[in-house]
């Protein structure tokens, strides 16, 4: 039996997130996705987008963490 992942669209941050698909796994408040030697930090809007995937959650960058070293 397949299961079915959660996906949200990713607005702001670094290039390469604006307007990107993401899986979400458990969905939640905040997504914590590494990027660059860090992390990239995006909060759920409460907005949803319809895209090719079907109407999606919409997250907003909102900070970056750098990994040590």
């Amino acid at each position: 039996m397949a299961e079915t992942v959660a996906r949200a669209v990713l607005e702001g941050g670094p290039a390469g997130f604006a307007g990107r698909v993401v899986d979400i796994e458990p969905p939640g408040d905040e997504l914590k996705i590494p990027f660059r030697n860090g992390y990239e930090h995006f909060r759920a809007t409460g907005r949803q987008q319809k895209t090719a995937e079907g109407t999606l959650p919409v997250y907003e960058w909102w900070e970056r963490t750098e990994l040590p070293g």
